[in-house]
């Protein structure tokens, strides 16, 4: 076959019409065959050819080494090789499968390689699988740090870390509480109360008809930082909101009110700093439409004014500066703009979207242009509500009244509450008795945007961010209550962490309640003998119940019910007992050996016992000569044996016999005090509650010291 392809070269007017077809067969092969080709031309051709001839002539120099010998005719090579197409196009096929063949194989070989390079990089960088805890959204700091078995100043200091203030009975927002819980190793899952979300369901679902949508009036936010003018500002609009003929002015203080202008109603909320702000955050509700964000112009932007301005971001609402303060000699209004737009905030003369006012609350200076940019910023929010649906609202603030019992200051949102509807509010329940403004008018009625006193709640209190709901009937709003207050309990109960033999210690019981089970009845008898046998009269081991066989769930039940510890001997416990231990927090222990079980229960239990407090002789030290002094004597002394510990109890003994006990009230080396003085030292010493000591008296130093007890063996 090569000696039949050495002619073919020859005939010239066969290269133009093969040369389409030579181009079709010439990249797929040439790419597979350089590394081959490579090999077999080392030792034919000169080292400036292997360059140039790898890409065309690689493939077809290896069909006939022998024909292309002579350098002169390789060019004339290049075009014959794809005449030679057309004429053998079989064994072509036939040499380029073969080394392509072995081409594939080190590709795949490659492959493998580089796969477990790269799992070796992804393996390191899992992270261990989060613990899953499951909290509604009444959770408490206390509660959290409960359930995560953390330290309650851990979590709050981990939190502060975060940049969030609280204390140790405040709510936490769900995303907080999720971010705080993850850096401890839990996935935190909030889940809403009872029915709350049936309830925001059927809400959502009730679509507002275009044709009973109308305007209501904007809620504003008052925020910033402390001694900025808040409260000055506040002060000023209700006192030009008062009407002349009124000397009383506002006559209750319920958190939020409202004001008329002569363009509108506004709606204010009275917050301590952005502390309830955030409260009504966390349970999801938006409250607020407009933030003012006060600032001094003369103390300019301060921490608490950037967290302002964060929450303000976070809630996704429009800000509004006022700059206060400007009647001070030292106001810089222009400075305010200038730092508040290095935090997002550029004002609409400097090219921004957000309006600044100038403004001095003691003044009274430029009030009403606050009031008509927060109605033209409420224009622009185009905000409406559908009075005829069933009231919705928010808890501002709740209260404990002497006369009037539970009162919430609750914003209605969107409906209209009625005198005599009943209501969901948190984990309480009631009906409306009476709604009070602001001004202590009561109404029959009110409708959005509209803030007041309810009367007529039945359970605790609630607090600020808590869902307001009409419901159906009074009944209805009875029983989500109360479903709502039991599940509450329960969840206050399930941290509840329930006795451990490591445990012991710490919970200072007197009594070890246990559940056992083993496979025969002998060694049930042998246990139960051997365990009631540790009990002393400080301490007592009861076994509640011994039986045979697993663990089961009643076993689990009464073991959470006494706080009573499962102990198993050769026996397992079902799948349902050991998830229901697992979520109860009951100790399971299993043991193969009776030695180890009863020596578990023994250490337990001697930890339980009280130390015993024993006398211990450090040192006797000889009274050399007695030296008379101001209010008393002191002891020229030589420690003996042992050594001097100034504090400890002495007796005295004179010539063998003990005279009495006293204290070693000062210990003194030359001038200097002295904590211990050791043997072989002279020392001074002062003793209290003993007088009638006198030269070559002998005092023996005893210290007290606590010794572990141990069980003594049964006779």
């Amino acid at each position: 076959a090569p000696a039949a392809a050495a002619p073919a070269p020859a005939p010239a007017p066969v290269p133009p019409a093969p040369a389409p077809v030579a181009a079709k067969p010439a990249p797929a092969p040439e790419k597979p065959a350089p590394t081959p080709t490579a090999t077999y031309q080392l030792p034919a051709a000169p080292a400036a050819k292997a360059p140039t001839a790898p890409p065309p002539t690689a493939t077809y120099q290896l069909d006939a080494p022998p024909a292309p010998r002579p350098p002169a005719p390789a060019p004339q090579a290049r075009p014959a090789a794809p005449a030679q197409k057309p004429q053998a196009p079989k064994p072509a096929p036939a040499v380029k499968h073969a080394p392509a063949a072995p081409k594939p194989a080190p590709a795949p070989a490659a492959r493998p390689g580089a796969a477990p390079a790269a799992g070796a990089q992804t393996a390191p960088a899992e992270k261990p699988a989060l613990k899953s805890l499951k909290v509604t959204t009444l959770i408490t700091v206390r509660e959290l740090a409960e359930k995560m078995e953390v330290k309650v100043n851990d979590l709050i200091k981990k939190l502060m870390g975060l940049g969030v203030f609280v204390t140790i009975n405040q709510r936490l927002d769900s995303e907080t509480a999720v971010l705080v819980a993850s850096d401890f190793g839990y996935d935190l899952e909030v889940t809403p109360l009872h029915m709350e979300a049936e309830l925001q369901g059927k809400i959502a679902a009730e679509k507002d008809k275009p044709e009973n949508l109308k305007p209501r009036p904007p809620v504003v936010t008052i925020m910033g930082h402390v001694d900025h003018g808040k409260t000055s500002l506040l002060d000023a609009i209700r006192q030009a909101n008062v009407a002349a003929g009124e000397s009383g002015g506002i006559t209750q203080h319920i958190g939020a009110y409202k004001v008329a202008t002569p363009k509108g109603d506004i709606v204010f909320l009275d917050t301590p700093g952005h502390e309830a702000f955030t409260a009504m955050r966390a349970r999801g509700a938006k409250v607020t439409d407009i933030v003012v964000l006060v600032v001094s112009a003369a103390d300019g932007v301060m921490p608490q004014t950037v967290e302002a301005i964060d929450h303000a971001k976070a809630a996704g609402v429009p800000i509004l500066v006022a700059v206060n303060k400007i009647d001070l000699p030292t106001a810089q209004p222009q400075k305010i703009r200038q730092e508040l737009s290095s935090h997002g905030l550029l004002s609409e003369e400097w090219g921004g979207k957000h309006i600044f006012v100038d403004l001095s609350a003691k003044k009274k200076l430029n009030i009403d242009k606050l009031l008509d940019m927060l109605l033209l910023q409420a224009e622009v929010l185009e905000l409406k509500a559908d009075p005829l649906r069933p009231a919705v609202g928010t808890v501002i603030e709740a209260q404990m009244d002497k006369k009037r019992g539970t009162v919430a200051t609750v914003l209605i949102q969107s409906g209209v509450v009625k005198v005599g509807d009943p209501f969901i509010l948190g984990l309480a329940s009631g009906r409306v008795k009476a709604l009070v403004t602001d001004r202590g008018d009561r109404l029959q009625e009110a409708g959005p945007s509209t803030p007041v006193e309810i009367l007529g709640i039945n359970g605790p209190v609630p607090q600020a961010g808590d869902a307001f709901s009409v419901v159906a009937s009074e009944s209805m709003a009875k029983d989500i209550a109360g479903k709502r207050e039991r599940i509450h309990r329960e969840e206050a109960l399930a941290h509840r962490k329930h006795v451990t033999l490591l445990g012991l210690k710490n919970r200072k019981i007197k009594e070890l309640p246990i559940i056992l089970k083993a496979d025969v009845q002998g060694s049930v008898e042998a246990l139960k003998d051997s365990l009631e046998k540790l009990s002393t009269p400080e301490i007592s081991v009861r076994v509640l119940h011994a039986g045979l066989g697993n663990a089961n769930e009643s076993d689990i039940v009464l073991a959470e019910a006494s706080d009573a510890i499962v102990l198993l001997f050769h026996v397992d416990s079902d799948t349902r007992a050991t998830e229901m231990a697992e979520k109860q927090g009951v100790e399971v222990r299993r043991y193969e050996i009776i030695y180890d079980l009863a020596a578990d229960v023994k250490a337990a239990l001697e930890g339980l016992l009280e130390p015993e407090i024993v006398d211990v002789s450090v040192g006797r030290v000889e009274i050399r000569q007695v030296f008379s002094i101001r209010g008393g004597k002191i002891a020229g002394c030589f420690v003996s044996e042992g050594k001097a510990v100034r504090g400890a109890d002495v007796k005295i003994y004179r010539a063998g016999a003990l005279l009495g006990a006293a204290k070693l009230e000062t210990l003194k080396r030359f001038k200097d005090d002295a904590k211990e003085v050791e043997k072989g030292m002279e020392c001074g010493v002062a003793l209290a509650g003993f007088k009638d000591w006198n030269a070559g008296d002998t005092l023996e130093v005893i210290v007290k010291e606590k010794r572990v007890r141990r069980l003594q063996p049964a006779a």
